[in-house]
């Protein structure tokens, strides 16, 4: 096509919208010409490109961090780093080439890509632009490649090295030379294809050229030239007037490979979306799950967890959608996830909500959180459904009960165990001081803070100096009555609580400037935000409000976030771990958390408490109930802890397993009682017999439950839940129809401790102390009546006596003490056995 360009027709059909790449730059405006070219051909084509400009003050690190934002976006198919990188800093050009996923490397420059073309996996790497872009023009002229003789000029890694590497694999003879080759002129002219990318003018003559051969000219030079506006011109590596007599093919400059190279980048980044979308299901984790296959001699848990090798978290954080910027790694399988991950995905469609709770249990526990893993376990690793499992961090047991550390067990627990931190936060210890240093003299004016503004005008006091000595103490001392102080352990848990109930940052600052520490003689609560300390104190807790990223035994992820004991506060994860981890799903997928304690507690309170605040609503509630724990329930000899289990557990009596089913039916109608389906999993252990199961379930079933199945994931993880896992999904179809107990804005503090007392325990109606009457009188008038109730008791019985089993009827609930946990959002109303210092010691 003498002195003609030729031109690659790109079919106007392929319109990806999706398509996408992105451009980073740290250069000067030398390169603007060939971004704006590449913009331009994306924007005819349907491409979507964005041009990421970057000052020639970035860091190498800092080009790197936006090299890997990119590469971990769905949402973009192509990346591609205009060079040179014209920084004032030192940068490796090499690295931050190779810093582009491979995937993503439309323009064939990573090693990896290089390396793939240079030993013929052409159908498998991205070929670099130029040479693709050479390829097709020699393609154009009908001329095959097999058997000629090509020679290629210049071995630059764009464009002399992977062009040889190309007519090579094309089964061309190749020859390559440079401009220190000796018999330059000679061995162009044995040339049937001549590529030539030297970057030097006009170097090769148009006599050197073989008669008839395909000249392609990638040289972009500029010499002198007076007649131009500009005093010079544009020309190629090749000498074109004489070389296109001699030429039957030959590419001008300007106009002939530079629009192809754009071309071929154009078609790679299609060619990237078309393998993206190849492997890609919309709304499904491209994940690995380890199945595991589990000895006949149960190992201990300890010799399971070290047995598996765990993905490293940012391996798993990557398979469930996270970028890199949002996780913060601490050691091989942990991390803390970013708030910014919640908010980048607040459009995304929620998954199903699955809450687990149990029936009331022994002090040995039932197995309700290794139920929970197993069941996501099930979900994920067994059928291939997105899922996340929210459970509690471990934290010391509440004084109700041998709690341990709930990290399940068996094949259906979090992996590794030594990386667990144990405890609860630190005790916050809020100290009083002189008015002298709460508001210091700066340059002889006193320095108020707004909060310290907000005390004042709480305080009646117009002025913020001087002050009088009466107006001092009364800000200093906050005139508080010492018989109505907090004491430290009750505000360590309002804290977590508060950690527990906050959708972001913003919220637990306000939660926390509501804590009532005191009240003062007038009757007014004294709050943390009066004696400023609750800004520092969510500066203190800004990172406890990440959730914690960890993986099962069998790979599926969890969030761990919180402890909230269940008997004083709500006892459940918190609502940002449920909230992130019904987003990550997605519409198809499932979370599955848990609730403290049984039924007739924890799920009331989660009910009650945590979706008030958190605006979620549960799809499902499965119930854990064991064979054993029934019998209790029917008469059998209480169970203790570390003791061996009575005879009468490992006998069968189905009279008195059916006795104990009463209690069963009692879980069940409290977890009906806020219109959503429940499903009883019977959580089976090795001295269980096949009628018992079967009775179990078949009771269940009478009590109107959606379904009830056995389950063995202790024994067998996932496997051994998927009866249960199946009876989920079925029943996650069903419409909800939620509701709360109560309403808090109607009701009085009494009254919806009565519809708890009533509703939940079954008891004939609440007894209020005189103690309790003056709270409850003092929380009413301070504004805090409307608050939702927490009634601390034993989780050992429906009612406050832990001897009582079954289904204990016509008893009062003695209410000996309340708290207002102003911050955390409930009033906490303690029965006759218990007390505040118990809880604490």
């Amino acid at each position: 096509l003498h002195g003609h360009d030729i031109k690659c027709k790109m079919s106007k059909s392929i319109r990806l919208k999706k398509n996408s790449f992105l451009h980073i730059r740290s250069i000067k405006y030398d390169s603007n010409l060939y971004i704006s070219m590449k913009l331009k051909a994306a924007a005819e084509i349907g491409i979507n490109a964005n041009h990421i400009r970057l000052p020639e003050t970035a860091t190498e690190d800092e080009v790197l961090q936006r090299i890997v934002a990119v590469n971990e976006n769905p949402a973009v198919h192509g990346l591609i780093v205009q060079l040179p990188l014209d920084s004032i800093n030192p940068m490796n050009t090499e690295k931050v080439t190779n810093a582009v996923a491979p995937e993503k490397d439309v323009d064939g420059l990573t090693s990896i890509n290089a390396g793939k073309l240079s030993r013929g996996d052409l159908g498998d790497c991205f070929i670099p632009c130029t040479p693709n872009g050479c390829m097709e023009l020699i393609s154009q002229t009908g001329v095959s490649v097999m058997g000629k003789n090509a020679v290629v000029i210049g071995r630059s890694k764009i464009v002399g090295a992977p062009m040889h590497d190309l007519l090579l694999w094309n089964h061309a003879t190749v020859t390559t030379c440079h401009s220190k080759t000796l018999d330059l002129a000679e061995q162009v002219g044995r040339a049937d294809i001549l590529v030539v990318g030297a970057g030097r003018a006009e170097m090769v003559k148009g006599e050197w050229v073989k008669e008839g051969a395909v000249v392609i000219d990638c040289g972009i030079n500029h010499i002198p030239d007076s007649s131009k506006a500009s005093g010079k011109r544009v020309v190629g590596d090749v000498h074109y007037p004489s070389a296109i007599e001699r030429a039957g093919y030959i590419t001008p400059v300007p106009g002939g490979v530079g629009p192809m190279t754009v071309a071929m980048l154009m078609k790679n980044t299609v060619e990237s979306a078309k393998r993206f979308l190849q492997k890609y299901t919309p709304g499904k984790w491209n994940i690995e799950y380890t199945k595991k296959n589990p000895l006949e001699s149960q190992p201990s848990d300890a010799e399971i967890s070290c047995s598996c090798q765990s993905k490293p978290i940012g391996q798993l954080a990557r398979e469930v959608g996270l970028f890199s910027e949002e996780v913060e790694p601490y050691g091989r399988s942990r991390a803390k996830i970013r708030l910014d991950a919640l908010k980048r995905m607040e459009k995304q469609p929620d998954g199903k909500y699955v809450v687990v709770t149990g029936i009331t249990s022994t002090p040995l526990g039932e197995g309700k959180c290794t139920t929970t893993l197993g069941l996501a376990q099930a979900l994920g690793a067994h059928l291939n459904i997105n899922t996340f499992a929210c459970v509690q961090e471990p934290s010391p047991g509440s004084f109700f009960g041998a709690r341990g550390i709930a990290v399940g067990g068996g094949y259906s627990q979090i992996i590794p165990l030594e990386e667990f931190a144990f405890g609860m936060i630190s005790q916050v210890y809020i100290l009083q001081a002189l008015f002298d240093l709460l508001v210091p003299l700066k340059k002889g004016q006193r320095s108020v803070s707004p909060a310290q503004l907000n005390r004042l005008k709480k305080l009646g006091i117009e002025k913020s100096d001087p002050l009088t000595r009466t107006e001092i103490r009364r800000f200093v001392q906050l005139d508080i009555d010492p018989d109505t102080a907090t004491d430290s352990g009750s505000l360590e848990n309002e804290i977590m609580a508060i950690l527990s109930l906050s959708s972001s940052e913003e919220e637990m600052q306000q939660r926390l400037a509501k804590i009532v520490v005191a009240t003062n003689k007038s009757g007014d609560p004294v709050t943390t935000e009066d004696l400023d300390v609750s800004g520092p104190l969510a500066m203190l807790l800004k990172d406890a409000l990440k959730p914690v990223l960890m993986q099962t035994v069998e790979g599926t992820p969890v969030f761990l976030h919180t402890s909230p004991l269940a008997d004083i506060a709500q006892g459940s994860p918190s609502i940002l771990a449920d909230k992130l981890a019904l987003k990550m799903v997605g519409s198809g997928g499932f979370v599955v958390t848990e609730s403290g304690h049984g039924a007739d507690i924890g799920l009331e309170k989660f009910f009650n408490i945590k979706c008030r605040y958190s605006g979620l609503r549960p799809d499902v509630v499965v119930i854990v109930a064991t064979v054993r724990s029934l019998k209790m329930h029917g008469g059998a000899p209480p169970v203790q802890a570390g003791l061996p289990l009575p005879k009468e557990y490992s006998q069968e009596n189905l009279k008195q397993l059916e006795r104990g089913c009463c209690h069963l039916k009692r879980q069940v109608e409290n977890a009906q009682a806020f219109g959503l389906p429940v499903i009883v999993a019977v959580n089976k252990f090795s001295g269980d017999t096949e009628a018992e199961l079967e009775l179990v379930c078949g009771q269940a079933r009478q009590a109107g439950a959606f379904d009830a199945v056995q389950c063995t994931n202790w024994s067998e993880g996932g496997a051994g839940a998927l009866a249960l896992a199946e009876a989920v999904q079925r029943a996650a179809k069903l419409p909800g129809q939620f509701s709360f107990l109560y309403d808090t804005q109607v009701r009085s503090a009494a009254d919806k401790l009565r519809t708890v007392a009533q509703k939940m325990y079954g008891a004939k109606d609440i007894e209020l102390s005189p103690k309790s009457k003056e709270k409850l009188a003092l929380y009413t008038k301070q504004g805090f009546g409307n608050l939702p109730v927490c009634i601390a008791k034993t989780h050992l019985s429906l009612s406050n006596d832990p001897m009582l089993k079954g289904v204990p009827t016509n008893f009062m609930l003695p209410i000996t003490d309340i708290k207002a946990n102003v911050g955390a959002g409930f009033l906490c109303c303690l029965t006759e056995s218990v007390s505040f210092i118990l809880l604490y010691l």
